[in-house]
């Protein structure tokens, strides 16, 4: 499967399938969909199996998509969602793939000695001029309280 270009237009191409031991390989799986035989043998039924599948991914991500501002694993919910549709379609098969590379993918250019230092150093500015310009405020105006507590 070639999934791992960014290039408009390009089409991505399914690999042959291979078995190791008899089992398929995870990132070898083949692409379509995991219903099945006997209900993808009845075109009724199996049309009607991807129409439910759609549905409950829908709910899923819609509820992801909710929780997205409000308190609550809301990307997490999504991509679980988009886990439902890769059982069926294959699109979100690719999109899942394309996903899981990218994450990968910025986990270990995150993990780079050069890149956690840089971020540590810019936290640590960061984090120097809010306490500075914090100490200019209390020194100019003082720390005034909402409420008047002598007066209780």
């Amino acid at each position: 499967m070639n999934t791992g270009s960014n290039e408009p237009g390009e089409v991505a191409l399914a690999a042959d399938e291979t078995e190791v031991d008899g089992v398929k390989g995870d990132s070898e799986q083949g692409l379509g969909s995991k219903a099945p035989e006997f209900i993808k043998a009845r075109r009724v039924l199996h049309l009607s199996w991807q129409v439910g599948i759609f549905v409950i991914g829908l709910a899923i991500v819609v509820v992801g998509i909710i929780m997205l501002p409000l308190p609550g694993p809301g990307w997490v919910v999504i991509f679980g969602g988009m886990a439902v549709w890769a059982t069926e379609f294959v699109w979100a098969q690719l999109v899942l793939r394309w996903t899981k590379r990218k994450v990968t993918e910025a986990a270990q250019r995150a993990l780079d000695p050069k890149v956690r230092r840089r971020n540590i150093i810019l936290t640590t500015i960061g984090l120097v001029i809010v306490a500075v310009l914090a100490g200019i405020y209390v020194w100019k105006f003082g720390i005034v309280m909402p409420w008047k507590i002598k007066d209780q």
